[in-house]
């Protein structure tokens, strides 16, 4: 008897040809219908969520991931609002990239196709079933959804309004599949179906793209793990570094683009710990922070641990370290980085370009929080993921790099000679 992997599998492949082939209006026609669909049905999509909420809680989950499987009313606005984003987008299929004329009278040209199916595993947040459902309808690819058990309910849901908005556009509905069986051998199952799939994309902690990553023979794009930094250079203003500390830290820890460390240059530590400390006490951030950074800080601050360093925390928990120059902040960031998002504070603009130059982030920032890594704040819309690896895709994943190319030629009789 087939499993649910490989009949879903088969179905988003058979689904995929015609969606590749759909025309911009009528792929938009569908994103109409979803954003309208999950303002209308937002009640019933909550009362899922509650469900999916009410067991989380029981099984004791931390406060951050409660947070992550949590849908409001405003955040639900939220992925109707990402929707239309996508819908006002140019469609990235069928766009011509390169043409040229060769001397033998054949002509080329270069045009971007979808990929196929692509396989999205994630955790926790019910908002990626929308992100990637939309973003891959938008490029012609179609969609198999595997989300963790924690939020069956909403992920359900959720792709049962997405489903029945494609199939009144005239698409097919298996363009967007979930498989709604949690057991986790399928996900393994799923990974090496290389005739039906044809990129895995993870997104959740650590241990999920490890696994992914680990047991795939599909190609795979590694997203998420943010161990992100910000470095308080001495030349920083510190009232703006507060301010960009406390956003980074604070106003979602969950986020894959939550500062976990920040690094002080030891002329500016003493001061910039009497500003801070008492903002992240009132916020409720554990501050773990290496002798120099304690003293400056007062009372009620831990001592970091080497593994602290390396440690994504989603929650209200972040380590700080001093440093004597820049050089000691590159090398830090060098040994300790996933490579996701870092930023420095400074009114140097020599040491700005070279922190802009020397990080091999993502994304690297002067002057800003690192929470701005993110699709929708990069005018993407929604995003399917955050790549930290350097093939094929980098950073905010939208439209663009949901495709490929390939290559039409048009030739008059012309054989190889």
């Amino acid at each position: 008897m087939e499993s649910e992997a490989v009949r879903k599998a088969r179905a988003a492949r058979q689904a995929s040809y015609a969606l590749a082939n759909a025309d911009t209006t009528v792929k938009n026609n569908a994103l109409t219908y979803i954003a309208d669909d999950l303002l209308a049905q937002a009640s019933s999509i909550m009362e899922a969520n509650a469900a999916d909420v009410a067991a989380a809680r029981e099984k004791g989950m931390s406060d951050a991931m409660i947070d992550r499987l949590t849908l409001t009313p405003d955040r639900i606005r939220g992925m109707a609002e990402g929707v239309r984003q996508v819908i006002a987008l140019p469609d990235p299929v069928g766009q011509t990239l390169a043409s040229w004329d060769r001397p033998n009278g054949l002509h080329i040209d270069k045009v971007t196709v979808p990929l196929g199916v692509i396989a999205i595993i994630f955790e926790s947040r019910p908002n990626v079933t929308v992100d990637a459902a939309v973003l891959c309808l938008k490029s012609g690819n179609a969609t198999v959804l595997r989300g963790g058990s924690e939020a069956i309910h909403s992920n359900v849901a959720l792709a049962g309004v997405i489903r029945h908005a494609i199939a009144r556009a005239g698409l097919p509905s298996d363009a967007v599949t979930i498989m709604e069986n949690t057991d986790r051998a399928l996900v393994g199952e799923l990974l090496t179906l290389r005739q039906y799939i044809n990129l895995a994309i993870p997104r959740g902690g650590a241990g999920l793209i490890r696994m992914v990553v680990d047991t795939a023979k599909v190609p795979v794009i590694e997203t998420g793990s943010g161990v992100c930094h910000v470095y308080v250079d001495k030349d920083a203003d510190l009232d703006m570094a507060v301010s960009i500390i406390e956003n980074a830290k604070v106003s979602r820890p969950s986020t894959c683009n939550a500062m976990e460390t920040l690094l002080v240059h030891k002329d500016v530590v003493q001061p910039l710990m009497e500003k801070l400390v008492p903002v992240l006490k009132a916020r409720h951030v554990e501050m773990r922070a290496d002798t120099a950074a304690r003293e400056a800080g007062g009372t009620g601050i831990e001592m970091a641990s080497e593994e602290d360093w390396r440690t994504e925390y989603n929650a209200l928990i972040m380590s700080i370290r001093t440093v004597s120059s820049l050089d000691e902040a590159l090398d830090h960031i060098r040994r300790y980085s996933t490579h996701h998002s870092e930023t420095i504070v400074t009114e140097n603009t020599d040491t700005a370009e070279r922190f802009l130059q020397e990080v091999d982030s993502a994304a690297v920032y002067v002057n800003a929080s690192t929470r701005f890594t993110d699709g929708f704040e990069f005018g993407f819309g929604a995003e399917i993921g955050i790549s930290t690896q350097k093939l094929h895709a980098r950073g905010p994943m939208g439209l663009e790099a949901l495709v490929s190319y390939k290559y039409l030629i048009h030739g008059k009789g012309q054989i190889r000679q």
